[in-house]
């Protein structure tokens, strides 16, 4: 088992990452009755896909000895309705240092291959762009 959800009421859970133990709480949007008070189950989605590709260039970036540290991603995420759906999902990812271009494509191919990429619905369009240096 990877992790227990709790249904806390007002439209709020609770997640246990039960390795760890470490935990995050959801609540719905505004948009759809909920608080937003926290990320909505669909922002965790939309997250989780930059967290990923950082998460695997970093790995990749470890095999060429570089240092990816301090490089950040910004994460829109646009709802579509009939049925509410993530309709897009826009990743801006900004890195501190400058890279060649060889390495800049082996980090960039990386990320678009990450695991949350490929799981999600490829009606889901996404928009990923890179800034070096």
């Amino acid at each position: 088992m990877t992790s227990k959800v709790t249904y806390k009421g007002d439209l709020r859970t609770t997640c246990i990452h039960l390795k760890s133990n470490n935990e995050f709480i959801t609540d719905a949007p505004t948009d759809n009755n909920g608080k937003g008070e926290a990320f909505s189950p669909t922002d965790t989605v939309a997250t989780g896909l930059a967290s990923c590709m950082l998460t695997v260039m970093g790995i990749k970036a470890r095999d060429l000895e570089i240092d990816l540290k301090g490089g950040m991603a910004e994460v829109t995420k646009t709802m579509a309705a009939n049925p509410r759906r993530i309709s897009k999902i826009e990743v801006n990812f900004d890195f501190p240092l400058s890279v060649d271009e060889k390495t800049r494509k082996i980090l960039e191919h990386t990320a678009n291959t990450c695991p949350v990429h490929h799981s999600l619905h490829p009606d889901i369009e996404k928009v990923i762009s890179f800034k070096w240096g």
